[in-house]
């Protein structure tokens, strides 16, 4: 018989048991949400009016190096340094493409329809699967930007992890100094919640400042 979760609050199934049989409790407890709550399902395509998002390959390599990874204006607030050399992408795509075996692994290449070419990235960088919430990431080459491209795509990734996968939080990040990407977020439907400070370590090794932002279940349905 599975523990259910209202058996928390009693002494004799949590807290009057030893230090090590608590740990598998809560274990158990995790495991069983896991599987009861959030059903994952992996990177699978999404499709929008202009846009594919789909698993990146190996040939993706000079593209994604091109269009995106090697540009200084691109990582300027990320955590990863320009890659410098299209081997550095490949070597890169070569580790991404073994995790698509893990169905907790969600991560996109962003296809424009007319071009049929990678010019960007968006993913899931972490996920919490007792909190049932997830945090994505993203990064798009420039030549492309303000045009509501990536605002499409976080739509796109958002309504599928929220209606599909089950998550009840979706939240995402932006260095303060990038006020841009907060824009996408809103324009997504997340709300503003609040500055982290030092968040996050950037690419230059400095710990740095961020606004959060997130979009509830609920919210989606408000929208919809």
């Amino acid at each position: 018989m599975p523990l259910r979760l209202g058996n928390i609050g009693n002494p004799e199934t949590l807290y009057g048991t030893p230090r090590t049989d608590r740990h598998i409790v809560w274990r158990l407890i995790e495991l069983e949400r896991r599987i009861n709550m959030v059903k994952h399902k992996g990177t699978e395509m999404l499709e929008t009016e202009r846009l594919i998002l789909r698993r990146l390959t190996i040939d993706d390599a000079d593209d994604m190096f091109n269009n995106w990874a090697n540009d200084p204006e691109v990582t300027k607030y990320l955590t990863w340094l320009p890659h410098g050399k299209v081997d550095i992408t490949r070597n890169l795509l070569e580790s991404w493409i073994k995790e698509y075996g893990d169905l907790e692994n969600y991560n996109w290449t962003i296809v424009l329809k007319n071009i049929g070419k990678p010019i960007g990235s968006i993913s899931v960088v972490e996920v919490s699967n007792i909190r049932e919430r997830a945090e994505i990431g993203y990064c798009m080459g420039k030549k492309y930007w303000n045009q509501g491209i990536m605002t499409e795509s976080l739509k796109a990734v958002v309504n599928y992890l929220i209606t599909e996968i089950g998550f009840k939080r979706i939240q995402a990040t932006h260095h303060v100094d990038n006020p841009a990407s907060g824009k996408v977020m809103l324009k997504t439907g997340m709300k503003y919640e609040g500055r982290l400070r030092k968040y996050i370590k950037n690419n230059q090794g400095r710990f740095v400042d961020c606004n959060m932002y997130s979009i509830l279940d609920e919210d989606i349905n408000l929208n919809e």
